[in-house]
């Protein structure tokens, strides 16, 4: 009962934490974006516009209330589920960004899934052979991955894979001749194409997003196998490795099956925090590769100082990071038996 007691109290501390977490990000990103010099009135009238019209423009918007108003009128309009109509668009703030979410999510998962494919195992295989040559290759590959802008990886790749050997698919998520042809069921592109079972578009999608998914991938790789070196080495200088090696168990079983398994928490911790800062931080790549996902949608609207939008943004990103730290939580539950 005790056990019991002391979870529930640490579950209800959590939720109150991740609420106040979101109200703060709320309220910061709220008045932030009342004080910044880009007025959404003159975004919608023009600059050319009357005072008259800026003003009866102003009141439709709520503008010329008080601050403290403008908030609550927006803190009541979210606890229906309405994040306000988009100044960008003139659509819904929920709607454009269920429509332009999928796409990040497609390419921030492929990223993320060929970083640890690779990062994991060359940050073990760096570690296992420390002060190597094969230490130091990893770790140039992982400082020049994490330190190079990501935006200079893109255009080298659009030069080199696109416009001089032909290889990738260029720009956008599909060619021109297939847009509209595919129903979009998840509004994921890769999934759609298999089950509307057109094999030409799926393969045309695959050419489009695997250049920026490498790319994305790369610098998710570089944090990653650093990370993974860091935690290795720090678990093969243990008492507990020396022992299991005088017991005379093989170099792979050493390092994969006792000190890989004892870093999978802190791994999974990393890659949560990785997964995130894609889903979310993929704006050079969207706009250099005119991918229509989130972070592009984010851009535009700041520039044209669209609240609404700005708001509905921060706000997804908060609920990412806030979920992907729970879902970690909870895995910790399952890889950490100290936890049980």
């Amino acid at each position: 009962m005790k056990a019991f007691l002391a979870r529930a109290g640490a579950m209800r501390a959590r939720l109150l934490s991740t609420l106040a977490t979101l109200f703060g990000l709320l309220v910061l990103t709220f008045f932030i974006g009342r004080v910044m010099p880009i007025d959404p009135v003159l975004s919608i009238v023009g600059p050319d516009a009357d005072a008259s019209t800026y003003r009866e423009a102003a009141a439709r918007l709520g503008l010329d209330q008080p601050l403290w108003v403008q908030f609550g009128r927006y803190l009541g309009e979210l606890a229906h589920g309405n994040l306000g109509t988009s100044l960008l668009t003139g659509n819904a703030v929920s709607a454009d960004i269920a429509r332009v979410f999928p796409a990040t999510v497609e390419l921030a998962t492929l990223a993320i899934v060929l970083g640890v494919l690779a990062g994991v195992p060359l940050g073990v295989w760096a570690a296992s052979r420390r002060g190597r040559l094969v230490d130091h290759v990893v770790r140039v590959i992982s400082l020049a991955g994490h330190s190079t802008p990501v935006f200079w990886f893109a255009m080298m790749g659009l030069l080199v894979f696109y416009a001089w050997l032909g290889w990738a698919g260029g720009s956008g998520r599909i060619a021109l001749a297939y847009d509209g042809a595919i129903p979009s069921v998840t509004g994921l592109l890769l999934i759609d194409t298999l089950l509307a079972g057109h094999w030409d578009a799926f393969a045309n999608s695959v050419r489009h997003i695997l250049l920026p998914a490498c790319i994305l991938g790369l610098h998710s790789m570089a944090y990653i196998s650093r990370m993974t070196r860091s935690f290795m080495l720090a678990q093969l200088s243990q008492e507990y490795i020396l022992t299991a090696r005088v017991k005379g168990l093989s170099e792979a079983a050493v390092i994969w099956r006792h000190a890989f398994r004892n870093i999978l928490v802190q791994l999974l911790t990393i890659v949560a925090l990785a997964y995130g800062g894609l889903l979310e931080g993929a704006v050079l790549i969207e706009t250099v590769f005119a991918w229509p996902g989130f972070g592009q949608y984010l851009t535009n609207s700041l520039l044209l100082g669209d609240m609404n939008s700005v708001m509905g943004c921060v706000l997804l990103v908060g609920v990412i990071f806030v979920t992907l730290n729970l879902v970690s939580d909870a895995l910790y539950q399952v890889f950490d038996p100290r936890m049980h």
